[in-house]
């Protein structure tokens, strides 16, 4: 499988991305080591997780999706062929939260125990902390990165302006920079990112990795009206796509996969895949059967006019 740079980093990635957030949570250990042996089984090699996954819910306190790699790691002996990609920032309890460099050093050594590996290929910022100078926070990771438990970094939840201010620091201070972005991305959700942020990643060779890539599941075509939406789990977060141009984007996504005889979130998936400014999309899976269908994405050739359709279709 063809692999993609991520930004400057020297790292290498599969177009698709499996999102851990599912991982102890909806998918059990069991149902989870069998996503995780398919996906790399398949030639892909990027998954992504946080250390906060999944402590909002009750029962819960985080570190539980880490936690389920690291014994897979252990179970199947194939770190060297995963990109493992994990977040540091969210709040795992009082206290214990931002981008201080005292933080950073103590959240990556439970990180790197619950992953059973000495190791981070793809270190991130969960989200903005305008509380911590740029300098400390980088200041961190370069000691990371120094002491080889740390490979790269990226940012995830930034603000066009502060990510630039961020490159900039980095390049003044002589510090690492962040060599992705991570953002909210999908063909219905264009706006926040390709308005500033696309240029700016562009500029810089950042590489992106969506999140939300499916919509919470909307393009998967699965919610189409009130009825579905009553009985859904995700029916709060899809129902801010539930209007014209949202049913427009249905329509062509049903369209095109007909015409190339396949699914609507392969589509949507391909679609990402195909826009010149991602490396990968992060996509979920509780299910063989789900993956199964995601990872098609990455082997589908869109046509420009399919390309072009969904555009319009989506267009903000």
């Amino acid at each position: 499988m063809n692999k993609r740079k991520l930004g400057h980093s020297g790292i290498e990635v599969a177009p698709f991305a499996f999102g851990g957030n599912v991982l102890g949570w909806t998918a059990d250990e069991a149902t989870s080591f069998s996503l995780l042996d398919a996906f790399s089984s398949s030639g892909f090699n990027l998954i992504d997780t946080a250390d906060i996954y999944v402590n909002w819910l009750p029962g819960f306190k985080g570190g539980e999706s880490e936690t389920i790699i690291g014994k897979w790691l252990a179970r199947t002996g194939k770190r060297a062929k995963v990109v493992l990609a994990t977040k540091v920032g969210m709040e795992m309890s009082p206290g214990r939260t931002g981008l201080s460099k005292r933080y950073i050093i103590e959240a990556v050594e439970e990180s790197l125990r619950r992953l059973n590996t000495d190791y981070i290929d793809l270190y991130q910022s969960h989200r903005d902390d305008a509380e911590t100078p740029f300098e400390e926070t980088l200041e961190a990771y370069a000691q990371l990165i120094k002491q080889g438990k740390v490979r790269a970094i990226g940012a995830s939840n930034y603000t066009t302006g502060r990510l630039e201010d961020s490159l900039q620091v980095s390049v003044s201070a002589g510090l690492p920079s962040y060599q992705c972005l991570q953002p909210h991305y999908n063909l219905y959700d264009r706006a926040g990112f390709e308005r500033t942020a696309q240029a700016v990643c562009e500029k810089n060779g950042l590489g992106v990795l969506t999140y939300f890539s499916l919509a919470n599941g909307f393009l998967t075509g699965k919610y189409r009206s009130s009825l579905d939406l009553s009985t859904g789990a995700r029916s709060d977060a899809v129902k801010p796509y539930m209007n014209p141009r949202g049913m427009n984007i249905l329509a062509a996504l049903d369209d095109i996969s007909s015409l190339l005889d396949t699914t609507p979130a392969q589509v949507a998936l391909a679609w990402l895949i195909a826009q010149p400014a991602v490396t990968a999309p992060i996509a979920s899976a509780t299910s063989l059967a789900q993956l199964d269908e995601l990872m098609v994405a990455a082997h589908l050739t869109m046509p420009p006019a399919a390309i072009e359709t969904l555009n319009r279709a989506s267009d903000f």
